[in-house]
């Protein structure tokens, strides 16, 4: 289950040597899901931000069919406020911290430390189903200067009335035969500098741009996800949708180009484990006596929905070298984000 995680909110191979899966986490029942949200938040939110970055590295358009092939990389930082969550037991039924903690590390936390779990849930009869299971640390040390990444490479197009069209891929980094995954987006930028006269002539530029990703990913759980956990017909879909308009400028020189921009970011995403789960717990009566064991099954346990939004600001410089063009940009919002990239250009 750990693979799945990394590879649905980071898209990336990570290696997932040093914890074990968090799949035993179904053991919680209705706790399990919220814990699974506080866990993973700020790589949901980390990733919707990094897919609304990196769209241009100028605000002046092609002219009509010239193009360029862009090859960039996005790297969204984790705050520090969101690399470890509040456990309140309140908002939890049957799960308490076997230590005894109240903070516990998110996904992209550098405290790589384990956390254990006690489960006690109440049965119609009075006796308790109870069993452990272990919520692996943060993995930010997996990660470039924990940053979440997101690779892509982008195709623009110059269509009539200064417009251009921008087409997106993100690379499939696909390191396990059970992963099936596919991201595109869409982007439309308009120069608003033809508007301008006389000021037209000057190198600076104006545009406005709107861009849309979506990220669709499954993943196959095999048949065991523990000793006490098997699986049957185990899915994992992870879909996320992202938007972004903005407000551009720049200043094109022959040798430098210096922009900007300012906008607004929206994104939605959702996570779902679906399949038939057969669960093992040991029962108790209300004196803590073991009086043997109990199958429970369920289907399709995990349903989460993330949402993120909120205003972005970015500046950034590139480099033109005849048809090339290397540039770099920051990105202040919710996930601060470093773009760069490099890119073939025409016309």
């Amino acid at each position: 289950m750990k693979k799945l995680i990394l590879f649905c909110f980071l898209l990336l191979g990570l290696n997932p040597t040093k914890a074990q899966g968090i799949g035993s986490l179904l053991l919680a029942g209705e706790d399990g899901s919220l814990l699974v949200e506080n866990y993973l938040n700020p790589a949901v939110n980390g990733l919707m931000s990094g897919m609304n970055s990196g769209w241009y590295s100028t605000a002046k358009t092609h002219k009509k069919l010239g193009f360029d092939v862009t090859i960039g990389m996005n790297a969204s930082f984790t705050p520090s406020k969101d690399q470890m969550f509040d456990f309140f037991s309140s908002n939890y039924n049957y799960i308490t911290v076997a230590d005894g903690a109240d903070e516990l590390p998110t996904v992209l936390s550098d405290n790589e430390s384990e956390t254990a779990f006690n489960v006690s849930i109440p049965t119609l009869s009075g006796d308790l189903k109870v069993g452990s299971f272990t919520m692996p640390g943060g993995v930010a040390s997996e990660l470039p200067i924990n940053a979440i990444p997101t690779p892509f490479v982008q195709f623009g197009l110059g269509l009539p009335y200064k417009t251009e069209v921008k087409f997106r891929y993100v690379p499939d980094l696909n390191y396990d035969a059970k992963v099936n995954g596919s991201s595109i987006g869409i982007g439309l930028q308009h120069d608003l500098t033809q508007y301008l006269g006389l000021l037209g002539k000057l190198p600076f530029s104006i545009s406005v741009m709107g861009a849309y990703s979506t990220v669709n990913i499954e993943y196959a759980i095999g048949k065991n996800l523990s000793d006490q956990i098997s699986v049957s017909n185990g899915l994992a879909r992870f879909a996320l949708d992202t938007w972004t308009i903005q407000a551009l400028g720049s200043l094109d020189l022959k040798i430098l180009t210096f922009y900007a921009g300012l906008g607004y970011n929206s994104g939605t995403s959702k996570f779902n484990v679906n399949g038939d789960y057969t669960l093992s717990y040991d029962l108790q009566d209300l004196n803590q006596n073991s009086v043997g064991t109990i199958i429970e099954n369920i289907s399709d346990p995990i349903n989460l929905a993330f949402s993120s939004s909120g205003t972005r600001a970015t500046i950034g410089t590139r480099l033109n070298l005849l048809f090339f063009k290397i540039f770099a940009d920051y990105t202040i919002q919710d996930y601060n984000t470093l773009s760069a990239g490099v890119a073939f250009s025409i016309r």
